[in-house]
């Protein structure tokens, strides 16, 4: 493993995956407790357009990415809170509009299909110093104001009339929640890429859901887990020759599996335990 530290381009990849690893649960359990799960999938979504417009304009796609994906974010929030649209529509207007307005500005652009692809599916390996410092950046941004915030975010998740009565304002730490996502989907799009940032944002929460028993345990160690998942993931990926972003979510998948076995024993024992002996 060491010998890998020796690559500079695995270097940076791996300091990407600790940063991703830690901010995608981090918010990803606002959104699970706040049962949009797949708002990750529709930001991505309409990401791929700004990253399209950037690559079309000549910026940098991960800063017209993060407009893009903030813009997302913002409407899908008000159309949830003013407008007569459910929560699964909206999500689903900005999963096909975003997709479909990407992929065309990309062919306008000249760009290959690697390209897409990159930004798709992750391409990690070609993290540059430039690109490290912005994901750092932005990393520790969501990571501080979610820490910062928890017990707001976590009244507005939990019960939003309650949270209203006591004082907090639910409209504006809903805009927050959203917005966070949208930033930490552009810090993840160069890790696991914009169709699979959704899976690192809840699979490990749900696999630290299968044996915490609080929100605060949940919320540590979904981070954990999604630690655990980038770095094993990029590492596997390097020495099985696949691609990093199916991979880490492939280990998170993992890391879910053997939880819910083990909660599945643990229950299993609980109740062998609590059985009335039977006298022969």
């Amino acid at each position: 493993m060491l010998e890998l530290l020796d690559y500079p381009f695995m270097r940076y990849a791996l300091a990407a995956a600790v940063v991703t690893g830690l901010t995608a649960p981090a918010i990803g359990t606002f959104l699970v407790q706040r049962r949009l799960a797949l708002l990750g999938d529709g930001i991505g979504h309409v990401a791929l357009t700004g990253v399209a417009l950037g690559l079309l304009t000549g910026t940098a796609p991960v800063l017209t990415a993060v407009i893009a994906a903030t813009l997302g974010a913002l409407a899908i929030e008000l159309m949830r809170t003013y407008a007569r649209t459910s929560g699964d529509v909206a999500l689903a207007m900005l999963f096909y509009g975003g997709i479909a307005a990407g992929v065309m500005l990309i062919n306008l652009a000249g760009d290959s299909a690697a390209t897409l692809n990159s930004y798709l599916f992750g391409s990690i390996v070609t993290v540059s110093p430039d690109d490290l410092t912005v994901i750092a950046i932005l990393g520790g941004i969501v990571l501080v104001v979610v820490l910062a915030a928890t017990p707001q975010l976590f009244a507005v998740c939990q019960d939003e009339e309650h949270a209203r009565v006591s004082g907090v304002p639910v409209r504006w730490y809903g805009i927050l929640i959203a917005v966070l996502a949208a930033v930490t989907i552009t810090v993840a799009m160069r890790t696991v890429g914009l169709l699979l940032v959704s899976a690192l944002m809840v699979v490990p929460v749900a696999a630290a859901q299968q044996v915490a028993r609080s929100f605060r345990a949940t919320h540590l160690l979904a981070m954990g887990l999604g630690l655990l998942a980038a770095i094993v993931g990029v590492i596997a990926s390097f020495e099985i020759d696949t691609q990093p972003g199916p991979t880490i979510v492939l280990t998170a998948m993992l890391c879910f599996a053997v939880l819910a076995a083990a909660r599945g024993v643990m229950t299993l024992t609980r109740r062998w335990r609590r059985r009335p002996l039977e006298l022969g």
